[in-house]
C-alpha cells in the first residue's frame, strides 16, 4: 500500500505503509526480546540468590521491586523508539519505521502518545480493536498512530535516503556547520528537492522560508552570504559528516 505525505513545504513524498503482517511481526519479535529479558532477570536472581532479597520484605517492598526490575519492559517501545528513530528491535529486524504524517522524523512527544495508546489498545479487547483499526484503516494506522499523527513505513526494497541526498564533497573540504546534524537524512531530503525546484522557478520566497526554517530548527547562523549559497553549504557540509561518521 503506497502511503503519500505532503509535507510543510508542499511536497508530496511516497512511502509503502508497512504491512499488517509487518506490524505484527515486530510486535512478535518484540514481545520475545522482552520475554528474554524477564527469562534473563530470573535466571540471575536464582544463581546467585538474590531471589532471598524478597524475604521478610512487605507486599508493598516486594511490589516496588517487581515494578522496578520490570521498568524496561514497560518503557520498552517509548525509549527504543526515541533513542532509534521509531525502531525498536523489532521494527529494525522487520525494516520498518515510525515516521510523522507531514515526512519529518516523529519526536518524543508522538512516541510518547503511541505509548499511551498502546495501553489502552492492549486493554480493549486484548489487542483485537487496535488490529481492526489498523485493517481497516487506509494507512494501516493503530490508534496510536491516528493520534500522534505518525504512519508505520516499509524500509524494504527502497533506496536509501542517503542516495538522493548525496553531493560529491572535497576530501579537503572544511565544513561551516557542524549544527547541521541536528538534521535527519529526511530533512535533508526535503530541503533539498524544495531548494533545488525553487532555484529552478527562482522561487526566492521558498528559499527565504527553508532558511529560515532552517535557522530555527538548528540554531545555525548563516555565514554563507546569501541563502543560496547557505543552503547549499549546509547541504555539503551534512555530507561531510554523515559521510565520515
Amino acid at each position: 500500500m503506497q502511503l503519500t505525505i505532503n509535507t510543510t513545504q508542499n511536497v508530496n513524498i511516497n512511502f509503502t505503509a508497512a504491512s499488517v503482517g509487518d506490524r505484527l511481526l515486530a510486535q512478535i519479535l518484540d514481545i520475545l526480546v522482552k520475554a528474554a529479558y524477564i527469562v534473563v532477570v530470573i535466571v540471575f536472581f536464582e544463581a546467585t540468590d538474590l531471589s532471598k532479597i524478597f524475604t521478610g520484605l512487605d507486599q508493598w517492598s516486594i511490589m516496588a521491586i517487581i515494578l522496578l526490575i520490570g521498568l524496561p519492559v514497560m518503557f520498552y517501545s517509548l525509549v527504543q523508539e526515541s533513542l532509534w528513530e521509531g525502531q525498536t528491535v523489532g521494527k529494525k529486524l522487520v525494516k520498518i519505521r515510525v515516521i510523522k504524517l507531514d515526512g519529518y522524523q516523529a519526536g518524543f512527544g508522538d512516541y510518547l502518545i503511541r505509548w499511551l495508546f498502546r495501553i489502552v489498545e492492549l486493554t480493549v479487547g486484548n489487542g483485537l480493536f487496535a488490529l481492526i483499526v489498523m485493517i481497516v484503516n487506509k494507512r494501516n494506522q493503530r490508534l496510536g498512530d491516528i493520534a500522534a499523527g505518525t504512519a508505520v513505513i516499509s524500509l524494504k526494497n527502497n533506496v536509501n535516503i542517503n542516495h538522493t541526498i548525496l553531493q560529491e564533497v572535497d576530501q579537503n573540504y572544511v565544513p561551516t556547520y557542524s549544527l547541521v546534524i541536528k538534521l535527519s537524512d529526511n530533512d535533508m531530503r526535503i530541503i533539498k528537492e524544495n531548494f533545488e525546484k525553487a532555484v529552478a522557478v527562482r522561487d526566492y520566497n521558498t528559499i527565504i522560508k527553508l532558511r529560515e526554517k532552517i535557522i530555527e530548527v538548528t540554531g545555525i547562523k548563516n555565514q554563507s552570504g546569501n541563502d543560496q549559497d547557505f543552503i547549499r553549504t549546509l547541504l555539503k557540509d551534512y555530507n561531510y559528516y554523515t559521510q565520515n561518521m
